[in-house]
């Protein structure tokens, strides 16, 4: 078994997404919130970062297909896509599943 070049690719900008500190403190927030949305308002104080910092952080986490943007208002509201991550935990069981045979026959 082998892993395709397309789940290499989602899987990887997942991670990428999920790798920066302030990034992965955003997506355990707003799972926090049981895929409600959460204001844009609310955020950047929580975290202690601008505005544009919180946009910037938010866009990658949107582009990986992790978190959904919806304007209501003049405010950005956002949540979690359920199942987003789930690219990145099919290539991890695959490769995990592929060490597991004695012959490692998919490397």
């Amino acid at each position: 078994m082998s892993v395709s070049d397309d789940d290499v690719s989602r899987a990887v900008l997942i991670a990428k997404a999920l790798a920066d500190p302030v990034r992965l403190r955003i997506f355990s927030h707003l799972a926090s919130e049981c895929c409600s949305t959460v204001c844009t308002c609310r955020i950047p104080e929580t975290f202690g970062i601008s505005q544009p910092t919180f946009s910037h952080h938010a866009k990658k986490l949107v582009e990986a297909g992790l978190v959904r943007r919806e304007k209501i208002g003049k405010w950005v509201h956002y949540s979690i896509i359920p199942g987003g991550a789930q690219p990145l935990f099919d290539v991890v069981s695959q490769v995990e599943s592929c060490c597991a045979q004695p012959d490692n026959s998919c490397f």
